[in-house]
């Protein structure tokens, strides 16, 4: 899967998107510390236990560089950045019963304005999935050449990309 790179000086604002989901019931918020083994096995039942193993860098950071999406005090979601890499978004994901409703967008504008904070101007979404999400959501823009990145396992040399 290629990477993608996103103007950070150019994202749409953020507080719209969270303000319309707080009205349905979800607080799109940053992680704290102490919240790392719920969230950490939210990621794992629901996606993948490697992306719970990625995020857990950012649990411990200072900020914590990984947002969750709540409703009724339960993850719906997730948004991680500067985990893999410097300057990468990713992982991230939202449940499929909370799809739809602009929970991942919220989420992926919060952790993209993380970057920004970081004095960041460009990031990279690395290893992305729905491109056509993150072009609509947040103007990326693929990156020729970028696949299968920092992706590549180098533990399991026999996995293809």
């Amino acid at each position: 899967m290629p990477d993608m790179l996103v103007n950070l000086l150019c994202l749409p604002p953020v507080d719209e998107a969270l303000e319309g989901l707080r009205a349905e019931g979800i607080i799109v918020r940053r992680a704290q510390p102490w919240e790392l083994t719920p969230v950490r096995e939210f990621v794992t039942e629901n996606f993948e236990p490697a992306w719970a193993d990625e995020i857990s860098g950012g649990l411990v950071r200072q900020p914590v560089t990984v947002f969750v999406a709540l409703r009724e005090g339960g993850l719906v979601g997730f948004a991680a950045y500067e985990c893999t890499r410097k300057n990468f978004f990713g992982p991230t994901g939202v449940i499929e019963e909370a799809r739809g409703r602009g929970v991942g967008r919220a989420l992926l504008l919060a952790a993209l304005g993380g970057l920004r904070e970081l004095g960041y101007a460009y990031a990279v979404i690395g290893g992305v999935g729905p491109a056509a999400f993150y072009e609509r959501a947040a103007g990326a823009r693929l990156i020729p050449d970028s696949s299968p990145g920092v992706y590549r396992d180098p533990l399991r040399p026999d996995v293809k990309d």
